[in-house]
């Protein structure tokens, strides 16, 4: 038997993310603290923030003068447990809906049609950047979680329709329609027969939107559009917004004006939400793979 060396490649990307998020903060050569060291003084002289890669810095540091790869390692925790947060609560609401539209009509079909419809209409970038930019958002306290829900919800109506279909197709087979028929409860229906037989496809379809995820939220950090955010006051009547947390899409909020004068400060957070990404994408085609021989043995 030919071996599924998507799965395998996928697999071991996988772990390597997971160990760098679970021992990379504890290595010796990694800086816990992301201490600022914006002057430094040489032999030479004096020299200021950003530094250039170095045998010090092999991702040389951003303008604050932290170690990017530092940055990257302590900062993937965050990263990983966000799109799995977001991912998560995407697919709790879906399949929730998507079980309750199962005939595909009653106001919950209606309600996921409709949520589909319009968020479809717009590329998903457009309608994170419009939401996340309302004023009622921008200020609020608690806008790391908003900012989750948003993310989670904005794609609901496509996964919930993909699920739907895949439901509506079960709940026609014969041996479906007699449990119906003689009065099986819709929770044993969902247990039984529904979450088994899509289960594979969900899973698949679970890891491919990690991918999305990872995607969206490094978009977002380009726009200097972050998840977790305050206003700092710079000085009478002026401040800006800075991001509060160490994801990776952190350092992507300058790649505008550093991708020429300091192209390794959003080269490396790009590069690794780069892989990311490839990660999730080539293990969720892997499994994909691996169901499809599984059904067909």
């Amino acid at each position: 038997m030919n071996r599924n060396w998507t799965l395998i490649i996928g697999s071991s990307f996988l772990i390597f993310l997971v160990l760098v998020t679970l021992i990379g903060p504890f290595l010796p050569f990694i800086d816990n603290v992301l201490e600022s060291r914006r002057v430094v003084f040489t032999e030479t002289g004096i020299e200021t923030a950003p530094f250039e890669p170095s045998g010090k810095h092999i991702f040389g540091t951003d303008r604050e003068g932290r170690d990017i790869l530092s940055i990257i390692v302590v900062g993937a925790r965050d990263t990983l447990m966000l799109i799995f947060g977001i991912t998560l609560i995407r697919y709790s609401i879906a399949i929730m809906l998507a079980l309750l539209s199962v005939n595909k009509k009653g106001p919950a079909n209606w309600v996921l049609q409709g949520w589909h419809q319009i968020f479809s209409a717009l590329p998903v970038i457009f309608s994170a950047i419009i939401l996340l930019n309302l004023p009622i958002f921008v200020f609020n306290e608690h806008r790391f979680l908003w900012a989750i829900v948003i993310l989670a919800c904005i794609e609901v109506g496509r996964v919930g329709t993909v699920l739907q279909h895949q439901f509506y197709k079960i709940k026609q087979t014969p041996y479906v329609e007699a449990g119906i028929t003689v009065g099986v409860s819709s929770f044993t229906l969902f247990t039984k027969y529904y979450l088994p037989n899509t289960l594979p496809e969900i899973i698949v379809q679970f890891f491919l939107d990690l991918g999305r995820i990872a995607l969206l939220i490094g978009q977002l950090g380009i726009f200097s559009i972050f998840i977790s955010q305050e206003f700092v006051q710079l000085s009478y009547g002026s401040g800006e917004i800075q991001n509060t947390s160490f994801n990776w899409a952190t350092l992507l909020g300058q790649a505008r004006g550093d991708v020429i004068r300091s192209f390794w400060i959003p080269f490396f957070p790009a590069l690794a939400l780069a892989f990311t990404v490839f990660t999730f994408n080539v293990f969720g085609e892997g499994l994909r793979k691996h169901f499809h021989r599984l059904e067909s043995s």
